[in-house]
């Protein structure tokens, strides 16, 4: 992956995830993207574009070169892939994307490998998996429902679910 600050990173997903709706992005679409007043996305666009990540045309837009669309493609995906994993262990879904926008920077590539291969492994099951039941289970009551005396059937867990 790249050296680039994560502030940098974050331009290049909001330009990727801009373009690939409108073909392009404006200074504008970014500012309101990212929150971020003008003058300060017009500096930053100009070290990315100084960088070779980006051209900047004024009448006509910003657009990733081919290793800033390498870079925004990468951060995009390793951002859905931790926001899944974080929905799918019930976070609300505004705190999972905060959370994922941070930890999109800082998580080894063969971690975010795994989690996605976990994410998939459970999206592709036919069944919803029970350890996920279990898993609401505990984060409402603290307690593991296979403790040892065995685990409680799926009828117990939706009566636990509905208390």
């Amino acid at each position: 992956m790249s050296k680039l600050s994560r502030k940098a990173e974050d331009y290049l997903e909001a330009i990727f995830e801009i373009s690939e709706e409108k073909g392009y992005a404006r200074v504008r679409d970014i500012s309101q993207k990212l929150d971020i007043r003008p003058p300060s996305v017009v500096e930053m666009v100009k070290k990315l574009d100084d960088l070779g990540y980006v051209v900047h045309k004024k009448q006509e837009g910003v657009f990733l070169t081919p290793k800033g669309e390498e870079i925004g493609r990468v951060i995009k995906d390793r951002h859905d892939t931790i926001k899944a994993f974080l929905m799918l262990i019930n976070v609300p879904e505004p705190i999972a994307d905060k959370d994922a926008c941070i930890m999109e920077h800082k998580l080894d590539t063969k971690t975010v490998e795994q989690i996605k291969n976990l994410v998939k492994f459970v999206q592709l099951s036919s069944d919803r998996p029970p350890w996920l039941d279990h898993f609401e289970v505990f984060c409402r009551t603290g307690e593991h429902v296979c403790g040892s005396g065995g685990c409680i059937s799926r009828r117990r867990i939706a009566e636990t679910s509905s208390d």
